[in-house]
């Protein structure tokens, strides 16, 4: 019997039980992989989303289109959210919703302002379920200064669903002079993230499959609008801002490498994970630079400038753990690559698909 516990726990913990396999590049279904934010899902936007909806406002591919209304600069985003399990350490699937949401906008420099929220129901799911996820929304959405102004909500059979799936979409101003996108990264600009990295993906993944790494580690889930109107206040030229979520930072900063032709350099060092990522990760096999966020971000910022938004992040809650991890060079086009402490020289590609699905 106890050669039997010790192999049903060392399958529990074995990775490959409880994470994807790598998909096939020529797929003709759909796969997890396509919604882990890394080629899968640039290749499912590529050649499915983009050629039928194509037109100029999709070509950015940011977070958010920033559209021309009435003489105004609207950002708008949506989202869908169907995280497992729906809480966990720091947060829950509600305000999961309203602050990746939130983000989204920011992350064009937008002020947000207004959300919608869909809810997809299954049928049999607990009401007192619903309501707490619905309440923590609201909570969320005082917390970020924004109203939920109008939903709809649906049901499905038993056994169609994931319990609650929620869409959230949101619109937001953007400030005169403010251009930020991944476009107008260029060499010589610093790059900058907010805060440790990890922390999201490795909650969500402590509490679905059952693992203890002796401390209790919570998502960073938190919304940034905040953050980005202090970092304006400093420059309101800021290259690029990005959330890394899916994919984590090194899916977010492929995708800036690759929009803007130019190439990317951290130093592995400066890169702050968190002892207790770090340790997770290592025994997961797992690399940190994907694992998902929900309440970090990745700035480029004018080398001359770089200082000074530091400071101005540092002084904000959201951005206490601001760290300076790299630059963007004329080198490698359209590549990442890390400094190890070692003195070598690793590169950082975009990954097929998440290490992990279903985080947000």
């Amino acid at each position: 019997m106890a050669d039997l516990a010790v192999e049903a726990t060392a399958t529990a913990a074995d990775p490959a039980n409880w994470t994807c396999p790598a998909p096939l590049r020529d797929q003709p279904v759909v796969v997890m992989g396509h919604g882990g934010g890394g080629a899968l899902s640039a290749e499912l936007i590529e050649q499915v989303f983009a050629p039928a909806y194509g037109n100029a406002l999709l070509a950015g591919m940011t977070d958010s289109a920033v559209l021309h209304l009435g003489g105004a600069r609207l950002a708008f985003s949506t989202d869908s959210y169907v995280v497992r399990p729906l809480f966990f350490p720091g947060g829950c699937l509600g305000d999961l919703a309203v602050n990746g949401t939130v983000n989204d906008l920011a992350m064009s420099g937008a002020r947000p302002a207004y959300l919608s929220a869909a809810f997809v129901l299954e049928e049999g799911v607990e009401l007192t379920v619903v309501e707490r996820i619905a309440r923590a929304m609201g909570a969320a959405a005082e917390t970020a200064g924004v109203t939920i102004a109008t939903g709809d909500t649906k049901v499905v059979e038993s056994g169609h669903g994931d319990g609650v799936y929620v869409t959230t979409a949101g619109v937001g101003l953007v400030p005169d002079g403010v251009d930020i996108r991944p476009q107008r990264a260029r060499p010589g600009d610093a790059v900058i993230v907010s805060g440790p990295i990890g922390l999201h993906g490795v909650a969500i993944m402590s509490v679905r499959e059952g693992l203890e790494f002796g401390i209790e580690i919570a998502s960073d889930t938190a919304p940034l609008a905040g953050l980005v109107v202090d970092m304006l206040a400093v420059t309101r030229d800021i290259h690029v801002l990005r959330d890394p979520t899916r994919g984590g930072l090194g899916a977010s900063l492929n995708e800036i490498a690759r929009a803007s032709g130019t190439g990317v350099r951290l130093r592995e060092r400066a890169v702050p994970v968190p002892d207790e990522v770090a340790n997770a990760c290592g025994f997961l096999g797992l690399d940190p630079l994907y694992v998902a966020n929900e309440g970090r971000l990745v700035a480029f910022v004018p080398r001359e400038e770089a200082e000074a938004v530091l400071a101005a992040m540092r002084a904000h809650p959201q951005g206490a753990g601001a760290t300076l991890i790299g630059e963007c060079v004329e080198e490698h086009p359209g590549m990442v690559v890390v400094a190890t402490g070692l003195g070598g020289t690793r590169v950082v590609d975009l990954p097929l698909g998440e290490q992990l699905p279903r985080i947000c």
